[in-house]
């Protein structure tokens, strides 16, 4: 029983069980059917010769057709010897219209004896041909043992008749029976006295009819012991590794498989076990389950016992039944029992009335001919013996259905009926006597169960008997003043409308399960000459077979979730499970307190929360502290207060554990993988004891956390630093040491601190070692985690280069949801995709616009689509989840409804998934996903992304892509857009264009050509004035910074580069004087003086290339010219730094009606004439507007403009740091805005004098608009035209209007 080391091979299991089981379908793959005479193939009755059984093989020239009356056929083939069945096959008959669509398929060791075959989910149709020539075949997901089988048509070709041409596929199977009468077992006596074992492999098969008995048991005298029973018709597994009385670790597990094995059919078992892990697998369902305890080996006394036990030396079974059946093949450890036994082999021992073969009656030798009630049309009808005055009738069923009808009798001369029929799991049996009181009464309980019951029925005159399950100790008697008179027909199973005209009235539901033994008049009713139609009658009932199936076995609903059962399907009751969902997967509850925070909760207190999900944690409550800000999830323990430890030492260390109110270790560390911050105080006060000693050093006392993992660092400190907060700050009391404690003084010191790594914690047990020194003495204190914050929907990776990330296989059982956000540029791609043997799942962007879920859970691949009504490619992040499960499956898209489509009923769901989870792409990297992808859950469990991507080539933790890159050729403020994998350039917002916004764009202008962009319109200057003399603060038009890059070429004086026009007074301006020098001028407010810089003194008319750069932050001018220096300046004081109201801005010429400064007004004429290029200001390009938009309202041309580059030099932004570029706009630094601050002085001065400067409004406009159809202009005179050539025009105006220029005089 010692603990040995925990081996890599569990996971393999599953693996090598999947690898067996291929393999052996491939060596047992043989057609059974075509090796047989013709005289093994039977039917229910046939057309004619030429359809008879014997043309019912597969591939034969022909095919088996009934006769038409017959509306239950089947063809039944009886093999040679007992095979093991893998594979069915059907074709219609050959060469015409008949086939079938639909079939079940039986199978059985006798002709007399039959047990369908059910797939998975409880589903016992075969789906058939839709023609006569196609081979349909039906791979069995688990293999069954039969020496006969029977295919039952149950649908054809519409209007035409049952074709059938049938093949079975196997191998024969060789077999060591034994059989136990109750009394009797079968023994194998170990080599040594005693066994260890590390691995054991255990297989049998086995049939019963009795509901109990121990098939195995060996037990040692350490505690060690293995036991397989059934119990309630159910198969029961324990095992015992060996249990600490230590530590109070208890090594007993238990588990439950199967229902209903008490059918007198073979089962199958197979147990596996390597240490701790244990597969179990009973016909085809494996459940993995691992052992309680601490320990690996399996330690036995000297034998195992088969069939039950005859001695009372084994206590703990002294009330175990023995086994009463049959089993075979039993092998332990590659060690044949029955075959060494049959030898009559020393080490084997047989006690009792054993038999090396299977007898055909061993339940108190009563034969086992059930009949099925399969369909809502099912019954049979007995004759009576009429006229008599006691009424008879007794018989057995078994049922998972709540209610039905069991029986129906009319009385002779019209006295009246008789009925019973089940309601809520007891029998309900009513007499109505004609002009009586009808007379009602229930019997029995929990008759629903899937178990046989017997009912016995006796009415005679004035009392009624009933005895259920043969307790006749306990009969039911009613006396009641009754008149009986008895029928001659009996209804069983039900009343369908085919029988009512025939007496069967009963409004009672039809009956759905297995009938034996019935009695009426006291006489057994032969079945056999009922099925042959002589006797009675009937209608879609099943002989000698019953098909009863549990459904709710495997239980298929989560979280303790109640399973009831229909006649076709069944619910889950999620009642005060806390989950929701048609399998109860879905949970209640937030999964933090910021859950709750989210969903407008405020007030702080106790909350209920679920960390993991749809996981398997189970919800608990938690202390929700809810802040402005944050919601603090906070966890408390029951040992809050200081605990005191004297007398440890590393050798014997005081434990202190930290058990969390009613949370286990599991549920605590769900909050911590989900949040995304952490923290838990920790404190160590002593008194000459020792805490880590140093980094080199055996620390004296530790802490654990998650998955009970030692950690060497105290709070305040980085994990593996094995140091304390002082020792992180150079603090500590004594340097040499990175511990106050570590000093070692005869006084109090303390260390404390917060421990953040979330990934260790919680805090699960503290160990101190030194205290057991002469005064020595430490106490420590641990405080409440707490965590805030969603940590697993920002945990993101971006695919950049088509590869994936690997994770271990999903395995969710049979539901799973998945949920992630994404964002993209890509039309397509795969999310993730996990593939096994038959089943897989993918959740794929098929375009740009559709979502696809794509699934194989066995009945072959299915695909659920979602459209949006936008591109998903937007590059903004998009939520998307998916669900499937026994019901359904379903997809959701950010808000959208979902996307739902039902599963048919008897469907099934295990996603049996061995391949590895592929992340990004589908497996070898195909349809890869370029973007991001963040906050994947599984079934609750987040996926830690960035882990696997800091490990990964081509995949990047966090959200980046190549705009990331200190690579972007993205030039003269193109805007990068992402294509993760690559990226392009948008030059939108640049004066440039080209790949890389490198290619400079400008224009040549003739003489008189000006361009004109329009910010505003009046009315909009007019509303943005209004709302600030009303609202100083408010938002308009006003800009305090400007960024102005553009270059030029030009031979000829005087010009005006730009200007920059407004509704009120303020304008900027860049010129070139006569003399050839370059100014700017800028006019901000009323002051009298405008700002005038002359930039370049030089003459700048050389027909040579410039470049300009002018940035204004407030009062802050920076300046500058080709490759000159920057230059630094600022505006006065006194003046206002705001740009009010821009209106227009020109390039070429000013072009505006109002007065314009008479400075500006002396270089206007005659117009620039020459080449400007790269014009951006504020981030707007007028002269990329004006050559590249035909429809732009904004932007105006007069004259002729040409595309052209002037020869001008590219104009790169700066790439400096920002903090060092005064080009460089601040984050936040709006195109127009509003100073804030100066708003708020200058508003309490505009609101005295409002009336004032509307006042002077008023005369300003009557003054200048006094004459009537008269105005002004600053328009110079046109020039003559030049006689030399010129280029083509792009736009033009081909009739500009003559307008005659004012003199300086005037």
């Amino acid at each position: 029983m010692d603990p040995g080391p925990r081996a890599l091979f569990p996971p393999l299991l599953p693996l090598l069980l999947l690898s067996a089981i291929s393999c052996s379908a491939e060596q047992c793959n043989e057609p059974l059917v075509a090796q047989e005479y013709s005289s093994s193939m039977t039917a229910s009755s046939y057309y004619s010769y030429s359809y008879s059984p014997s043309y019912g093989k597969l591939h034969s020239r022909g095919g088996w057709s009934p006769q038409v009356s017959d509306r239950l056929p089947w063809l039944q083939i009886n093999l040679s010897q007992r095979s093991k069945i893998t594979a069915i096959a059907t074709q219609g008959t050959y060469n015409s219209y008949d086939w079938v669509t639909k079939y079940l398929f039986l199978y059985g060791d006798r002709p007399d004896n039959w047990t369908p075959f059910y797939q998975q989910g409880h589903n016992w149709t075969f789906a058939g041909n839709r023609n006569s020539d196609d081979v349909v075949r039906h791979e069995l997901w688990r293999p069954v043992l039969a020496r006969s089988v029977r295919f039952v048509a149950l649908g054809w070709s519409v209007n035409r008749y049952v074709g059938f041409r049938v093949e079975v596929y196997g191998c024969h199977y060789d077999s060591d029976m034994v059989s136990f009468d109750g009394n009797s077992s079968l023994s194998y006596q170990f080599q040594d006295e005693n066994t260890r074992s590390l691995f054991d492999s255990i297989s049998f098969n086995f049939k019963t009819m009795a509901q109990d008995g121990l098939l195995l048991h060996s037990e040692g005298e350490e505690g060690d012991y293995i036991t397989v029973e059934l119990q309630g018709a159910k198969l029961l597994f324990h095992i015992n590794l060996g249990s600490s009385n230590i530590h109070s670790v208890s090594g007993e597990t238990s588990i439950t498989l199967g229902s209903l094995l008490d059918d007198q059919h073979w089962h199958m078992v197979l147990i596996e076990r390597y240490g701790q892990d244990i597969n179990i697998t009973l016909d085809g369902h494996v459940e993995r389950l691992l052992t309680n305890g601490d320990f690996d080996h399996l330690d036995l006394n000297s034998l195992i016992v088969f069939g039950g036990l005859n001695t009372t030396e084994r206590l703990r079974l002294v009330d175990k039944p023995n086994f009463q059946g049959c089993m075979e093949n039993i092998m332990y450890n590659n060690i044949s029992i029955i075959d060494l036994a049959r030898a009559r082999y020393s080490q084997t021992q047989t006690l009792g009335d054993v038999r090396f073969y299977c007898r055909k009656f061993l339940y108190k030798d009563r034969p086992f001919y059930p009949i099925t009630f399969a369909t809502q049309a099912s019954f049979i009808q007995v004759p009576g013996i009429p006229m008599q005055n006691q009424l008879s009738v007794n018989f057995s069923f078994r049922s998972l259905d709540t209610s039905g009808l069991l029986l129906f009798s009319n009385f002779s001369e019209g006295l009246g009926w008789l009925e019973m029929g089940l309601s809520e799991g007891q029998i309900n049996i009513s007499f109505q006597q004609t002009g009586k009181k009808r007379l009602e009464f229930a019997a029995g309980s929990n008759l629903t169960d899937g178990h046989w019951h017997s009912v016995q029925l006796l009415a005679r005159m004035d009392s009624v008997v009933v005895v259920i399950d043969e307790r006749e100790d306990s009969p039911i008697r009613i006396n009641h003043a009754l008149r009986v008179q008895t029928g001659d027909q009996y209804y069983f199973g039900g009343c369908p409308t085919s029988v009512r005209n025939l007496g069967c009235f009963s409004n009672v539901s039809m009956f759905h399960g297995c009938m034996q033994h019935i009695h009426v008049d006291n006489y057994l009713v032969d079945l056999e000459l009922v099925k042959r139609r002589n006797l009675g009658r009937y209608a879609e009932m099943l002989f000698n077979t019953c098909g009863v199936a549990d459904r709710c076995t495997p239980n298929l609903c989560e979280h303790g979730g109640i399973c009831l059962q229909t006649s076709d399907n069944f619910v889950c009751d999620c009642e005060r499970t806390g989950y929701t969902g048609p399998t109860c997967h879905n949970s209640f509850y937030p999964e933090s307190c910021d859950g709750y925070r989210k969903l407008g909760v405020r007030t702080s207190g106790n909350y209920t929360i679920d960390p993991d999900g749809s996981g398997p944690s189970r919800p608990f409550t938690v202390h929700c502290r809810m802040t402005e800000h944050k919601a603090w999830t906070i966890v408390y323990h029951q040992q809050q207060q200081e605990v005191k430890v004297t007398g440890s030492t590393l050798d014997q260390p005081f434990v202190g554990q930290i058990k969390y109110y009613n949370n286990t270790e599991e549920e605590i560390s769900a909050i911590t993988l989900a949040a995304e911050y952490c923290e838990q105080s920790i404190s160590f006060s002593c008194y000459k004891s020792r805490l880590l000693n140093s980094p080199s050093g055996l620390p004296f006392s530790w802490w654990l956390g998650r998955g009970f993992e030692k950690h060497f660092y105290w709070g305040g400190a980085t994990p593996g630093s094995q140091r304390c907060a002082c020792g992180m700050e150079k603090s500590c009391t004594d340097p040499k040491y990175f511990c106050n404690c570590d000093a070692d003084y005869r006084q109090w010191k303390t260390d404390r601190g917060l421990l953040r790594y979330r990934e260790d914690l919680p805090v699960t047990k503290v160990v101190v070692g030194d205290t057991n020194r002469s005064g020595s003495e430490a106490r420590f204190t641990v405080g409440p985690l707490r965590c805030y914050g969603d940590g697993g929907s920002w945990n993101m990776a971006s695919f950049v280069s088509g590869n994936y990330l690997q994770f271990p296989s999903f395995n969710p059982g049979p539901s799973a949801d998945i949920s992630l956000y994404f964002k993209t540029t890509s039309s397509h791609g795969v999310f993730l995709e996990n593939s096994g043997f038959r089943n897989f799942i993918r959740l794929e962007l098929k375009s740009e616009k559709v979502v696809a879920f794509y699934f194989d859970v066995g009945d072959g691949p299915e695909e659920l689509q979602v459209e949006s009504e936008s591109p998903l490619n937007d590059d903004a992040w998009h939520f998307l989840e998916a669900e499937i499960n026994v019901k359904f499956a379903r997809l959701r898209l950010d808000e959208s409804p979902w996307r739902l489509r039902e599963a048919p009923p008897q469907s099934y769901v295990s996603l049996e998934l061995d391949r590895p989870l592929f992340v990004g792409a589908a497996e070898y990297r195909l349809n890869a996903f370029f973007g991001c992808l963040r906050g994947l859950r599984m079934n609750g469990e987040i996926l830690n992304l960035e882990r696997e991507a800091n490990i990964t080539e081509g995949v990047n933790a966090g959200c980046v892509g190549e705009c990331n890159s200190t690579e972007v050729l993205c030039q003269n403020g193109g805007r990068c857009i992402e294509r993760y994998s690559t990226y392009s350039c948008d030059c939108n917002s640049s004066a440039f264009d080209g790949m890389y916004c490198h290619k400079v764009i400008g224009g040549y202008f003739e003489p008189g050509t000006y361009v004109r962009y329009g910010f505003q319109t009046p009315f909009t200057a007019a509303a943005g004035a209004f709302a600030n003399m009303m609202v100083p603060l408010s938002h308009s038009f006003n800009s305090t910074s400007e960024e102005i890059i553009f270059s030029f070429k030009t031979s000829q004086t005087p010009s005006v580069l730009m200007y920059i026009s407004s509704f009120s007074r303020d304008y900027l301006a860049v010129i070139i004087k006569h003399d050839g020098s370059l100014v700017l001028r800028y006019q901000l407010g009323s002051f009298p003086n405008p700002y005038t810089r002359i930039l370049v003194k030089d003459n700048v008319a050389d027909d040579k290339a410039h470049w300009v750069n002018i940035t204004r932050r407030d009062r802050d001018i920076y300046t500058q010219v080709d490759d000159r220096p920057i230059v630094r300046d600022k505006i006065s004081l006194w003046g206002d730094k705001n740009f009010d109201s821009p209106r227009s801005l020109f390039l070429g010429r000013v072009m505006e009606i109002g007065v314009l400064d008479p400075e500006i007004q002396r270089f206007n004429s005659p117009g620039f004439t020459g080449c400007l290029a790269g014009v951006n200001f504020n981030g707007i390009a007028p002269l990329k507007a004006a050559l590249r938009t035909n429809t732009n309202q904004t932007v105006e041309v007069l004259g002729e403009l040409v595309e052209s580059n002037c020869g001008a030099v590219p104009i790169i932004l700066s790439s400096v740091l920002l903090d060092e570029d005064p080009w460089a706009p601040q984050p936040g630094t709006p195109l127009f805005g509003y100073d804030y601050l100066t708003g708020a002085i200058i508003g309490v001065i505009v609101a005295v004098i409002l009336f004032v400067i509307l006042a002077l409004l008023v005369l300003l406009f009557l003054y200048y608009y006094r004459h009537k159809g008269s105005y002004l202009t600053n328009e110079a005179k046109p020039l003559e035209p030049s006689n030399g050539a010129k280029p083509v025009s792009l736009k033009k105006d081909q009739n500009l209007p003559q307008i005659l220029e004012e003199t300086k005089t005037e």
